[in-house]
């Protein structure tokens, strides 16, 4: 026989034989799938970002089906995606209260500067590992955006110097609060009006101002002025308890650098000549349909309102509703 048509003859028996055993095996060795897993891994938005505490989002969809895990634990894809899985495992869906990321730096060009000129990799991790940053502040944003590369979802850039989060965009899937190496950024729950304070600097304060005329000086000031006690300074920096806080912005307004702001409505949170004028226990809100009073962004209910940015009068900002 031909010594080609012998060797195509072997390659041919070899591989029916491979068939053949795939064939049975694929048989014998099934393993059944739940189709409802196929369909809630195509809902999900396939980030694989690890916000719900899974592998991935094939992972979470497994646990949803077999340990019967909560179906409005996607971050990425909020109320819509957790109402799809709802719909296929026919169960309510539940609130789905929805995250940020949030980047506690306030050292922007015009505030802070630098130590010396850095040349090497573009790249924050790069810059930390040569004397701990080439910032004067050495727990600030380094600015070399290493966040904006893992962002998937364009979400988050560098402005000013800082990384700034487009809150539109941002799911809160946590992947630029892990590529940080100043671990500045964190993961909240977005509310109209609770805040947050926007420095990480550990220094005593006459340090913190040489440093950046933006930073935390640990003043207590906010601790003082805060009717729930939700704030505490530790190690010179103030921090604020979201489960304590009430939203009555008080101390946004006694902090000297103004370093406390609301992130999700950053520039209605900068004191205006109107909340000075503000008379005390009349909140001021944030409502297109109220009476509008000098600053286009900010309007005086008669009534008291549901969503005081800030008020004369502690007690008139018990409410939480986000």
């Amino acid at each position: 026989m031909n010594p080609i048509l012998l060797a195509v003859l072997i390659v041919t028996v070899i591989g029916l034989i491979g068939a053949v055993i795939l064939v049975a095996a694929s048989i014998f060795m099934y393993v059944p799938v739940d189709e409802r897993v196929e369909q809630i891994t195509g809902c999900l938005p396939g980030a694989n970002c690890g916000a719900c505490g899974c592998a991935g989002c094939a992972d979470y969809a497994k646990t949803i089906v077999e340990d019967g895990n909560a179906v409005n634990k996607c971050v990425p894809g909020g109320a819509k995606v957790a109402g799809e899985i709802a719909a296929i495992m026919g169960v309510e869906a539940g609130a789905s209260v929805p995250m940020k990321a949030v980047v506690a730096c306030s050292g922007t060009c015009g505030k802070t500067g630098k130590r010396f000129e850095f040349e090497g990799l573009h790249s924050c991790q790069a810059v930390k590992g040569l004397y701990g940053g080439d910032g004067d502040c050495k727990f600030g944003c380094l600015g070399y955006g290493d966040c904006v590369s893992v962002c998937a979802f364009d979400a988050i850039h560098v402005v000013d110097g800082v990384a700034l989060v487009d809150r539109e965009k941002c799911t809160g899937c946590g992947a630029c609060a892990k590529a940080c190496p100043n671990a500045i950024i964190s993961i909240i729950p977005e509310h109209k009006r609770k805040p947050v304070v926007l420095c990480q600097n550990k220094d005593k304060g006459a340090q913190t101002r040489k440093a950046c005329s933006a930073g935390c000086i640990g003043c207590m000031k906010c601790a003082k002025a805060c009717p729930k006690q939700a704030i505490t300074v530790e190690n010179n920096l103030a921090y604020i308890d979201q489960a304590k806080c009430v939203g009555c912005g008080l101390c946004a307004k006694e902090c000297p650098v103004g370093v406390i702001h609301v992130p999700a409505a950053y520039a209605q949170q900068v004191m205006s000549p109107a909340q000075e004028e503000a008379p005390r226990g009349q909140r001021l809100i944030v409502c297109e349909e109220k009476k509008e009073r000098r600053d286009s962004r900010l309007f005086f209910c008669s009534k008291g309102g549901d969503l005081p940015v800030w008020c004369g009068n502690a007690a008139a900002g018990d409410g939480d509703s986000p």
